[in-house]
């Protein structure tokens, strides 16, 4: 087999011959419709992607030195059908809410069997999706989801802030194979997909669980799986049954708007039953409705109302805006970066202890920080740029302090003046200063 890349011969060599240790069983028979283009196509991109590693230890470096030793046995066993998914590492990561998320880390080599059958299985069922969802869909991102819902919030002044209850955790199996089987009459990619849904779970203590409802989080697979199971269960029944409702979904994030008050609880209870029926739930602390009042107070019949919700780390809530025509300003229902978030970034500050980064240099420390402050203002300072300078603050003042131990200045106003002198002879030296959370800007706020 020839490689697909030019680019990449030199460095990525074919695997159409199989490695020594594995000759022995290279005539088994292919009964699957699998081929090593397509595994080859799979493995480029999981070498671009994240580099956790799973249960066997197998890192992408390990792969990337020898690919034939590692790639042809994968398609040999999944060209032939006997290929089953190694157990899945259990990884928790903390939640804003003090709680955690549970992930499912497959194997390197797994995330590039699960990419091949996604790579056949999304273009039969991308077409078929609700232009209302936008989660890991191709050439669709969570601002689009924002900018519907910020548009709708402006035409209507309800919406149902729905919040489905450990979601990837509680998809019936039977039920999510019954939805793909009308979606895909292809075998190989139906007893695939059982497969890993059924993988087992390697748990932090050692032992191994087995699964018999949930797609792990962490997989390539898992996000169209789900987006299958929810387009079934929510979206075209949604525009079967409430076709000119808006909506916007980002896989199990959903805001629903309506008229009014009572139309919402209408349309809450009747989700609520709706997502019952295929063994999902509703988490009754967050969803709600809320009234998106575009003004100071609303009115005393509205007052027992919610008037903010959170939607993709997004904060909407009645806001005091500025008009670019003529400086006036106005009340708006507008997105800015949630409390729960900001509270999130700090605490990366803090475990980052950029204090102790004594070894570095003033742009060493900017080009360290870069990618992490570029992906929060690029993300978050979409909408309501002016809702981060507490954040930008906390960062400004930690580089104070690491300035003061670096040269040893006793005050704070001296360390404060030297970051001014250094963005005056460069201010896009960092990436928060080219933005407008610069030293100047920083000693007027705290002068104010």
């Amino acid at each position: 087999m020839s490689d697909p890349g030019a680019k990449d011969a030199t460095k990525q060599p074919e695997f159409g011959t199989p490695p020594r240790e594995s000759r022995s069983g290279s005539s088994t028979a292919k009964t699957q419709p699998i081929e090593k283009l397509q595994v080859w196509q799979a493995w480029k991109h999981v070498r671009r992607g994240g580099k956790a590693v799973g249960v066997d230890g197998v890192s992408i470096a390990e792969i990337d030195a020898d690919p034939a030793m590692y790639l042809y046995p994968l398609w040999n066993r999944m060209a032939s059908g006997s290929y089953h998914p190694p157990a899945v590492r259990e990884h928790c990561i903390p939640k804003g809410n003090g709680k955690e998320r549970t992930l499912g880390i497959p194997t390197v080599l797994d995330r590039v069997a699960q990419q091949v059958i996604r790579a056949e299985l999304e273009p039969l069922v991308e077409p078929g999706f609700h232009p209302s969802s936008y989660g890991y869909r191709p050439k669709r991102s969570a601002h689009q989801a924002l900018a519907a819902c910020v548009s709708n919030c402006k035409r209507l002044v309800c919406a149902t802030d729905l919040d489905i209850s450990g979601f990837f955790d509680t998809i019936d199996h039977e039920k999510m194979m019954a939805i793909l089987g009308e979606r895909t009459d292809k075998r190989h990619v139906l007893m695939y997909c059982r497969r890993w849904l059924q993988a087992q779970v390697w748990k932090r203590d050692g032992t191994f669980e087995d699964r018999d409802e949930g797609t792990p989080q962490g997989g390539v697979i898992s996000p169209l799986l789900a987006n299958i199971f929810l387009d079934e269960v929510f979206d075209r029944w949604m525009a079967a049954t409430y076709p000119e409702v808006p909506f916007e979904r980002y896989a199990d994030d959903i805001v629903v708007h309506a008229v009014n008050e009572r139309e919402a609880v209408e349309l809450r209870d009747r989700i609520r039953q709706r997502l019952g029926e295929y063994g999902l739930g509703v988490n009754e602390e967050k969803t709600r409705v809320v009234y998106c009042w575009r003004a100071g107070k609303p009115p005393r019949s509205r007052e027992e109302i919610p008037h903010e919700f959170d939607f993709l780390g997004f904060t909407f809530k009645p806001r005091l805006m500025t008009r670019k025509s003529d400086k006036g300003t106005f009340w708006g229902f507008w997105p800015g970066i949630s409390r729960k978030n900001e509270r999130r970034i700090a605490d990366v500050l803090r475990k980052l202890s950029i204090t102790k980064w004594q070894g570095l240099t003033l742009r060493e420390v900017a080009k360290a920080l870069a990618p992490r402050t570029r992906g929060w203002i690029g993300y978050y300072g979409q909408y309501s740029l002016s809702e981060m300078t507490r954040t930008m603050n906390l960062l400004i003042t930690r580089l104070v302090k690491w300035v003061r131990r670096k040269f040893g200045h006793p005050l704070f106003s001296r360390a404060r003046g030297w970051l001014c002198s250094q963005e005056i002879q460069n201010q896009t030296l960092f990436h928060h200063w080219s933005k407008g959370f610069g030293m100047w800007q920083y000693l007027l706020r705290r002068a104010v």
